[in-house]
């Protein structure tokens, strides 16, 4: 097995690139992958089952495998319900390592499309931005904060966070999934 190789559950540029800031030093690759849940996650159990499945399903001839899922999930006292939520999970063979990154709430009128009409968020958004692909281009939170945050750096958060327990592990004891 060649070493420094991660191969990250995604096509997606800004999730690929995420990955490869916080890894500088490996070979970072994407490939197609499915999440084997919803298109559009409602509930944080269903954003980190999604980045689990995708991060084990292409562990192959590589040091860690990542994936990557975004979601919403229902939080008290917003103004929609809930908020979107970045998770990372690496894969190494063994263990897997999970980080959130920072959540963010959307427009009600948006989030009320995703959960009335079974839409994604980018659909929901479409009238808003008029971009079918924001979230592989600058992403609704690079949309939303008028490019100060991107997509890319959003998502590098959710990565940074699971990284924690790589660079520590002896300070972790393994969870069984």
């Amino acid at each position: 097995m060649p070493g420094k190789v991660i191969i990250v559950a995604s096509l997606n540029k800004n999730k690929i690139k995420a990955v490869n800031e916080v890894f500088n030093s490996y070979q970072v690759t994407g490939v197609a992958c499915k999440s084997g849940v919803s298109e559009q996650p409602a509930s944080l159990d269903e954003i980190i089952k999604g980045a689990i499945t995708r991060a084990r399903s292409v562990f192959r001839d590589c040091e860690y495998s990542v994936g990557i899922e975004d979601g919403i999930s229902h939080v008290p006292e917003t103004s929609s319900g809930y908020m979107n939520f970045c998770c990372c999970a690496i894969f190494d063979g063994t263990r897997i390592y999970l980080g959130l990154g920072p959540a963010f709430e959307y427009p009600a009128e948006c989030t009320k499309r995703v959960v009335d009409e079974g839409i994604t968020i980018s659909e929901a958004f479409i009238p808003l931005t008029d971009k079918p692909d924001i979230g592989y281009e600058e992403g609704i939170i690079g949309w939303l904060t008028h490019g100060k945050i991107s997509r890319t750096e959003y998502t590098r958060h959710a990565v940074e966070m699971a990284k924690v327990q790589i660079d520590n592990k002896s300070l972790y004891s393994p969870c069984s999934y």
